[in-house]
């Protein structure tokens, strides 16, 4: 385990990818709960390989959800919604996790849904060199389904009921306190048991090659595991 700024963690990770050697991009996985400051990681860490000289493909899950009225056919609250419902998982291999993997055709698009309007989307198409990153950020990235995708696979750990007490502070920074609420209960009912189901089923944990510690963001520990 390796206690460490939040600067030295960005190099180490920097250091793993650039030690990772792959026939085509290099397709890395940040996986970890809502909340968790996966996005915020996989950011720093796209600053710093770009600075490299390195070519960074920044990706989200969020950018590869199905539809609302798909997401949520089993009710707003349900665990089992958000785990198997909510995500394009076909999709994603289909036009990124795929082309840019052995074989591939390098050919890619970044997402597949439009938020704001709540419909499919369709990309123009984009080209990766051979030896570009994807920085990947999202829930469940560990499941079966994606797990052979993945070249490198980095978990972003922080306690549960701490990303509840995050999502808060979030929340309210934007909305106000009327958010508060809507945020304890879809907690509570759906994205903390989601990722109960997920540990459960999927073991993320088991599979991944990087575990980042994150309950302290400027003194997060790290430890590389061997599989």
């Amino acid at each position: 385990m390796n206690e460490t700024t939040r600067s030295e963690l960005i190099s180490s990770l920097a250091e793993a990818i650039r030690s990772a050697t792959t026939t085509h991009p290099l397709r890395v996985a940040i996986d970890g709960p809502p909340a968790a400051g996966k996005t915020t990681l996989a950011d720093e860490l796209a600053t710093v390989l770009r600075e490299q000289g390195r070519d960074v493909i920044r990706a989200t899950i969020d950018d590869f959800l199905f539809p609302r009225a798909q997401r949520y056919r089993r009710g707003q609250y349900s665990a089992e919604s958000c785990y198997f419902d909510a995500h394009d998982r076909a999709g994603l291999c289909r036009v990124l996790l795929d082309p840019l993997g052995p074989g591939g055709d390098r050919r890619f698009q970044t997402s597949v849904y439009d938020r704001d309007t709540d419909t499919p989307l369709s990309l123009p198409v984009a080209a990766a060199s051979a030896d570009s990153v994807l920085l990947f950020d999202g829930v469940f990235l560990l499941r079966p389904e994606l797990i052979d995708r993945w070249d490198l696979r980095i978990f972003v750990s922080v306690p549960l009921e701490q990303t509840v007490d995050r999502a808060r502070n979030r929340a309210t920074a934007m909305a106000g306190s009327a958010a508060d609420t809507e945020i304890e209960r879809s907690w509570q009912y759906r994205y903390i048991p989601s990722q109960q189901l997920y540990f459960a089923t999927a073991h993320p944990t088991d599979h991944a090659d990087i575990i980042v510690y994150n309950d302290q963001l400027q003194r997060p520990t790290w430890e590389v595991r061997h599989h």
